[in-house]
């Protein structure tokens, strides 16, 4: 990985926290409450899929990645039923706005991140082809009109994320792991199994069977099952193999290349400098995560202390996760 491509990822380390609150802090679950949506599912797919209309639940599963097809169509399309995507969408600015206002109160630090984010965030538009998240909330940030620098920083954070995050599924189709392969490989790696499976919906059926095939295609090794302690092969933790672990490790290398086209305005300094004004807020957000945490997301970067981010790791590491709640 080139000097570039990682230090790009370490940005992601500091713009990842802010957009994840939505889906953490109580005043993202209130204010999706107060618009109707009182389970944590409705308000999860409807936030995040409301930049791309009343959209139904079959794309949005092919979209997102990972998620149960069940899951996902027991939210939508009947979610809009309830309210339009426009108010959908002001109930995840309002929810996120109100938590950043609530960890980073000094809204000079605030409009210091915003100020240097915005530039990588229009530049998202240049670089949307095959990315539907990213270009939809890219249109939202090119059309928001506001002196309010939480809104502007929330929509420039979330604009990158999201284009990060296309840009990662398309690496995981390449080495035909995306969906359910992501998440069971990846639970053989650094993701807690249980949590996940019941995180994303997946039966024990579904689970099971894909860790078969993730074992057939040499990527993941079953552990020795535990007959004292009445551990089925098909229950017992699974580990992902060497091969598998190269495996995540090439999708997180072609997702690193993939979302430097953004960044190219900026040489090493400039990227450095605009961690420099980031990192206060994804630091006042870190909090708000558990460490190690379900979402496989790191540390963030500091600049200050680590100009060249090599504490940041550049691929997902085995046991890191492995004790998320």
């Amino acid at each position: 990985m080139s000097s570039r491509e990682h230090l790009v990822r370490a940005l992601w380390t500091l713009f990842e926290p802010v957009h994840a609150l939505t889906y953490f802090s109580p005043q993202s679950r209130d204010s999706f409450a107060a618009a109707g949506l009182t389970r944590y599912w409705d308000g999860y797919f409807a936030g995040r899929a409301a930049p791309l209309g009343a959209i139904s639940g079959a794309p949005v599963t092919a979209i997102f990645s990972g998620f149960a097809p069940a899951l996902v169509e027991r939210a939508l399309p009947a979610v809009w039923s309830t309210l339009t995507p426009e108010r959908a969408l002001e109930a995840r600015a309002e929810g996120a706005v109100a938590t950043i206002r609530a960890l980073a109160p000094d809204e000079s630090i605030v409009a210091r991140a915003a100020e240097a984010l915005l530039p990588a965030a229009l530049a998202v538009g240049a670089h949307a082809v095959g990315r539907p998240l990213a270009a939809a909330n890219h249109a939202l940030l090119a059309a928001l009109v506001t002196p309010d620098p939480y809104r502007v920083l929330w929509q420039c954070v979330t604009t990158l994320r999201e284009h990060r995050g296309d840009g990662h599924v398309l690496a995981l189709v390449t080495e035909d792991m995306a969906g359910l392969s992501t998440i069971v490989l990846r639970a053989g790696l650094d993701l807690d199994a249980p949590h996940m499976q019941r995180a994303r919906g997946w039966t024990d059926d579904e689970w099971h069977a894909e860790q078969r095939s993730l074992v057939a295609r040499g990527l993941l090794a079953p552990a020795a099952s535990r007959t004292d302690a009445g551990t089925s092969p098909a229950t017992a933790p699974h580990a992902a193999t060497p091969l598998g672990e190269a495996a995540l490790a090439r999708a997180e290398q072609l997702t690193n290349t993939l979302a430097v086209g953004p960044w190219q305005l900026f040489d090493d300094n400039a990227l450095r400098a605009i961690a420099a004004a980031l990192y206060p807020v994804a630091a006042a957000c870190a909090p708000l995560f558990p460490y190690p945490n379900p979402i496989g997301m790191p540390h963030s970067w500091n600049p200050t202390t680590d100009p060249d981010a090599t504490a940041v790791p550049s691929a997902p590491e085995r046991g890191a996760a492995r004790t998320a709640a």
